[in-house]
């Protein structure tokens, strides 16, 4: 038999087996394609379903009472109630007809009380959100974080394979089509008199064949096998679904954000800004090309990006932990995209570490570390090749090879550290402004003590805009000072877009001094230093404070917890970590690296069981994601409420799956007392010209001092600290 015998009497059979091999490898290539979408569908139906079910057992066991505001005042609810009918679930649970034959009580109030039960449950559900609880592990919630992180699989699979799928179906779409004939048994004689159409489909086949036997095309069909279990939600076992979204709860709660999130909750994410200012936001196309699959954007971090790129110079002042990093990232990422390539971070140098990670870790843009020995050579081939240059507040001034640059995007990291125009600091950061197209700066706390803190900053940006705010307007002027801000400022809080966020429960835990406090306290007021006063609260033989620190270390060992104690003084660190052994980790204090600060908390969220991060609050406060610790210890008053603010956000932030213990040790009787005075006030003043933004009520909320001290203890032309002292000795009869 000849090779053309072979091939036109016998070619059906070979063909079919090559036929349907590609057919079915382009087939499975698409339904991979078309996963993610089908599993969001899915996600979103169990939602659906999660939410529907846990109204309805809310409102089952809710007070008939609860029902009053959606009824007239002609129907006897109260009836009902006295009936033997105390709860919705019982008038819902009982006939109808059993409900009208109660005295006083006809068909129409019964018609009113279940349409107002199905009206409260259907508001319910409108305003309800799913959380994952680790400690209360439903079937439900188990098989919702199945589907979620089958996405990410999808998500991740399409994009890692989507050049590899193109170039499959461009080479292999025409030869299908061509080929497609030679399937059937009688195709000789369905093309008898097109010759060249029979050798085309041959040749066609053949190329087919040779294509099907590829390494590439085999390694996909290997990479599609492998995607494909990855993405069924069955698959993934319990335990470890659980374990995975502990691992990284952050992701996993972003993409779930994605798939229910409400009207309301897309006002907050814009901030509540005027409309026609968010229709031109919205209007910026965002593009992520250059960020990788495994990051999720919120919709209010895109709404963020969008702000920071149309508006070109602004503070973004979300509040710690809603993830300020990634959105700085997005608006890099998009210009890049655009063919923009010189960017800027500068930050504090404990964070450069992190930031160089976060940009390798969520995007494929070339991060270069102007900082340390190999800062000029990494200058010189950033400046050659583009990319983002990470530097410090203290090596900026000796960058001199960047002076002349253009930038498109200058990024100043917690930048209420340059809130003091006199400082050389920010003198140097202003050089740099001056030559950026557009500049973000992020921080949490923009102002820390005074208006004029944020008035600066505002200046560095926009210095007409700046003039037009008159720090003196105070609490009275909040209203104003928002309004004025607000095409430079954005800021949101936790609790208006982490809806899933657990509860941070926050408990000032007051002792009282021992006799060697008492002691070595009233030595320290008698020498009239502050800090000694402050220290030996931690350090004296026996200190009330780490008594009770010992109690609440104790006690989160016992539930399995992890902890991190922060505080300014380095000895009474030092004396804990000899107090609690192999549990403890650190201390993280200034001189400790940033790769070993970032190693610290990666041991901390390694162990297996508790562990104890020992840190100074003025290093550890900054930069650092501690999601693994869920109690937080603040050992000694800090004269500010961001410094704490920013400690407690270190755990208590985006990718934190449990509740979140806060204790603040105080103690009686001494200079804590006088700080927490202090600190009270600067909290209302920051409350109501910062945290608002655009995004609160526009009304400033009247605020009383509550201050009752002589008249010299408030004298402004005596320092504060001095004013302090002279109010313990008072207080302790040593003036």
């Amino acid at each position: 038999m000849t090779t053309s015998q072979r091939t036109d009497g016998g070619v059906h059979r070979p063909s079919r087996a090559v036929l349907k091999l590609v057919r079915a490898l382009s087939h499975r290539a698409a339904e991979l394609e078309r996963a993610p979408q089908e599993l969001r569908r899915a996600a979103r139906e169990q939602i659906t379903a999660l939410v529907r079910a846990e109204a309805t057992a809310r409102v089952r066991g809710l007070p008939a009472e609860e029902l009053k505001p959606f009824v007239g005042r002609s129907i006897r609810l109260g009836t009902l109630i006295n009936a033997g009918f105390p709860t919705i679930g019982s008038i819902e649970a009982t006939p109808r007809h059993q409900l009208t034959m109660i005295p006083k009580v006809g068909a129409q109030t019964v018609d009113d009380v279940l349409r107002a039960a199905a009206e409260y449950r259907e508001r319910l559900i409108r305003n309800s959100d799913v959380r994952f609880d680790p400690d209360h592990r439903t079937p439900g919630h188990t098989r919702l974080l199945g589907f979620l992180l089958a996405i990410r699989g999808a998500d991740a699979a399409v994009a890692g394979l989507h050049d590899q799928v193109a170039r499959f179906r461009e080479r292999s779409a025409p030869l299908l089509a061509k080929a497609a004939p030679t399937a059937s048994a009688l195709w000789r004689w369905t093309l008898p008199f097109r010759p060249t159409t029979r050798n085309e489909a041959r040749a066609a086949l053949v190329e087919l064949a040779l294509l099907a036997g590829e390494s590439d095309t085999l390694k996909l069909a290997d990479a599609i096998g492998k995607a494909e279990r990855a993405i069924d939600p069955g698959a993934f076992d319990p335990a470890l679904s659980w374990q995975l979204y502990l691992r990284d709860a952050a992701s996993v709660n972003a993409l779930l954000s994605t798939l229910g999130a409400s009207d309301a909750q897309e006002d907050v994410a814009r901030g509540h800004l005027g409309p026609e200012l968010r229709r031109k936001i919205d209007a910026v196309p965002l593009d992520v090309g250059l960020l990788k699959p495994t990051l999720t954007l919120r919709q209010y971090q895109v709404f963020g990006a969008q702000y920071a790129i149309h508006q070109e110079r602004v503070i973004l002042g979300d509040e710690m932990g809603l993830g300020k990093t990634v959105q700085a990232l997005a608006v890099i990422a998009h210009l890049a995209a655009q063919g923009q390539s010189r960017f800027m971070v500068i930050c504090p140098a404990s964070v450069q570490v992190n930031w160089l990670n976060e940009i390798d870790k969520h995007s494929r843009l070339r991060a270069f570390s102007l900082y340390g020995n190999d800062r000029e050579s990494n200058t010189r081939l950033w400046l050659r090749e583009g990319g983002i240059a990470v530097t410090t507040f203290t090596t900026l001034g000796r960058l001199e090879l960047t002076e002349q640059v253009k930038l498109s995007v200058l990024v100043v990291d917690e930048a209420h550290q340059v809130k003091n125009p006199q400082t050389r600091r920010a003198q140097e950061v202003v050089k740099v402004i001056d030559r950026a197209h557009r500049v973000l700066f992020l921080t949490g706390t923009p102002m820390e003590n005074r208006v004029e803190e944020f008035r600066n900053l505002v200046h560095h940006l926009d210095p007409a805009r700046a003039a037009l705010i008159d720090p003196a307007d105070l609490l009275h002027g909040a209203k104003t000072f928002r309004r004025q801000v607000a095409p430079v400022y954005l800021r949101r809080n936790q609790e208006d877009v982490l809806k899933e966020l657990r509860d941070k429960i926050e408990v000032e835990d007051w002792v009282r001094l021992t006799p060697a406090d008492e002691r070595a306290y009233r030595e320290a007021v008698a020498t009239g230093n502050m800090m000694e006063m402050r220290r030996v609260l931690l350090t004296s033989q026996d200190s009330a404070k780490l008594q009770r620190l010992s109690e609440i270390i104790e006690e989160a060992v016992e539930d399995g917890r992890k902890v991190i104690v922060f505080s300014f003084f380095l000895e009474a660190l030092s004396i804990l970590h000899r107090r609690l052994g192999d549990l403890a980790i650190g201390p993280l204090v200034g001189k400790v690296s940033p790769q070993r600060r970032q190693a610290m908390v990666d041991e901390l969220t390694d162990r297996r069981g508790p562990a104890v991060l020992l840190s100074q609050i003025t290093t550890g406060s900054l930069g650092l994601n501690v999601q693994a610790a869920s109690v937080v210890v603040i050992a000694d008053p800090q004269w500010t409420a961001g410094a704490e603010d920013q400690a407690i956000a270190r755990a208590h932030r985006m990718g934190q799956a449990h509740a979140v213990q806060v204790h603040r040790l105080l103690a009686k009787g001494s200079i804590d007392e006088r700080i927490r005075e202090v600190v009270e006030e600067k909290v209302l003043l920051f409350n109501e010209f910062a945290r608002k933004s655009d995004a609160k009520s526009s009304d400033a909320r009247a605020v009383d001092s509550a201050f009752h001290r002589p008249e010299v203890l408030d004298d402004p032309a005596v320092p504060l600290d001095h004013r302090m002292i002279i109010a313990e000795r008072y207080r302790l009869g040593l003036a």
